[in-house]
């Protein structure tokens, strides 16, 4: 199976058989993985080039024909710090005049369309960018930065004034949705193509690879600090708090709400699904 996966840090639990012996020989006889950002997943799925994906839950809404996989999610309960609306302190979200965002998130855009209709603010224009958030600053008064790089601009957060002297404001996109609408931020799922032959054996590979890597948190740590510029204790809080990685029903209900609020706001077409497709472990 043709398997798109994420390059963020965020999966990193999700991917842990896929990565790491025992499984991760076993595994690859059976699947093909394929990193990209995000916006990409679901283009795949959609254009028959990939089998499965961990794909942002607004292509959903466009790619109704994707099927959802039980059990796994990139979600957050509460703050979750890699998911970044930054704007100029001066100016407040209800006289913001444009928005530079980021070219991998789909989903965190969407979010942040319906926020904005809760700020006063539901016509301001978004500008697609790549994530570098003194590029974007210039182009636009706000920018949305996700995943790894949203993380980076948080840590680098007291060295960009030092350096510009701008006074910022940091919104955490998951702390604004739960304020104002009671409900997690959902972000990723994983999702078949309509052919695909997805059966109860990958469900649960997909499962036990969570589980596992869960289990396995301080390894992530350790393979995953030399890559960034922060603290290992950022990273294993970010992956033990700030993410959330099961798809239960409060999940489940957040992302009911999240598609019952972009189609009101006339940003999705409507969508639906049943609590009973999904077995919640």
């Amino acid at each position: 199976m043709r398997v798109a996966a994420i390059n963020f840090l965020n999966p990193a639990p999700l991917m842990w058989d896929f990565e790491h012996p025992p499984l991760d020989a076993p595994l690859a006889l059976r699947y093909r993985i394929d990193r990209m950002l995000p916006s990409k997943c679901a283009a795949r799925l959609n254009a028959g080039e990939a089998d499965l994906g961990l794909v942002p839950i607004a292509a959903l809404a466009t790619s109704p024909g994707l099927r959802i996989l039980p059990g796994c999610t990139i979600a957050s309960k509460g703050r979750v710090r890699s998911l970044l609306l930054v704007r100029r302190a001066a100016q407040p979200l209800a006289a913001l005049r444009s928005v530079a965002a980021d070219t991998a998130s789909r989903t965190t855009i969407t979010y942040a369309r319906i926020l904005f209709h809760h700020w006063g603010n539901p016509e301001v224009p978004f500008l697609p960018m790549p994530a570098d958030l003194d590029t974007m600053l210039e182009r636009a008064d706000a920018a949305i930065v996700i995943g790894d790089p949203a993380l980076l601009a948080l840590e680098e957060r007291a060295n960009r004034f030092e350096r510009t002297g701008e006074e910022l404001v940091y919104h955490d996109m998951a702390e604004e949705w739960l304020f104002h609408t009671g409900l997690p931020f959902v972000s990723a799922v994983w999702a078949a193509a309509p052919d695909s032959p997805v059966d109860e054996r990958v469900a649960e590979d997909l499962i036990q690879s969570r589980n596992h890597g869960l289990e396995n948190i301080e390894a992530l740590v350790a393979e995953w600090s030399p890559r960034f510029a922060m603290p290992e204790q950022t990273i294993r809080s970010y992956l033990t708090s700030n993410i959330h990685y099961v798809l239960d029903n409060e999940c489940l209900e957040g992302m009911r709400g999240f598609f019952r609020m972009a189609a009101e706001a006339g940003i999705l077409p409507e969508y639906s699904f049943s609590l009973e497709e999904f077995a919640v472990r």
